[in-house]
């Protein structure tokens, strides 16, 4: 809800127009980025979510170690009789449910090498976004995604957004 105040807040700002606001973040910002497009799609154009963490909490404890995963399976590790309980409460802001009430174009990113963000998890996601979307793919990188090349093509795709060439694929 931090991020919707944020996003409400810029749209009254001098200067912005609020007909073309989009949101753009990566790994634990791509995941705050998905929620807002979820939460409240009426207020921006179209989201950029690079590796987008914060989605199939579950999953990504089981393939990955590292990053906030490793701080769930190592609570877990002592706390054995509340495997249930944990994945019930991370399941209340779990990006799946989200991506399903996004509407608006989105751009996804995804690094099949990526230990932090699991690709898996971002297909996922990107699977269940309720809205127009593409998905660029970065087969050999891990967390960085796609780097500057990534920022240039998301730059081209807000342009596209915000300035009519809609073009959403």
């Amino acid at each position: 809800m931090g991020a919707v105040r944020a996003v409400e807040a810029a749209l009254v700002l001098p200067g912005v127009d609020a007909t073309r606001l989009i949101i753009a973040g990566g790994s634990q910002g791509g995941g705050i980025g998905l929620a807002v497009a979820g939460l409240a799609p009426e207020m921006v154009i179209g989201a950029l979510l690079d590796v987008p963490s914060l989605v199939c909490f579950r999953r990504a404890t089981e393939i990955s170690n590292v990053g906030s995963r490793a701080e769930i399976a190592e609570y877990l590790r002592t706390h054995r009789r509340d495997v249930e309980e944990v994945f019930g409460v991370l399941g209340y802001f779990d990006g799946m449910h989200f991506a399903v009430r996004a509407t608006v174009p989105a751009r996804f990113s995804v690094a099949l090498m990526d230990q932090i963000c699991p690709p898996s998890t971002v297909f996922a996601a990107y699977n269940h976004y309720a809205g127009p979307k593409e998905i660029r793919v970065w087969p050999y990188n891990g967390h960085e995604g796609g780097g500057g090349e990534q920022e240039a093509e998301n730059l081209a795709a807000a342009r596209r957004l915000a300035f009519g060439d809609l073009a959403a694929r």
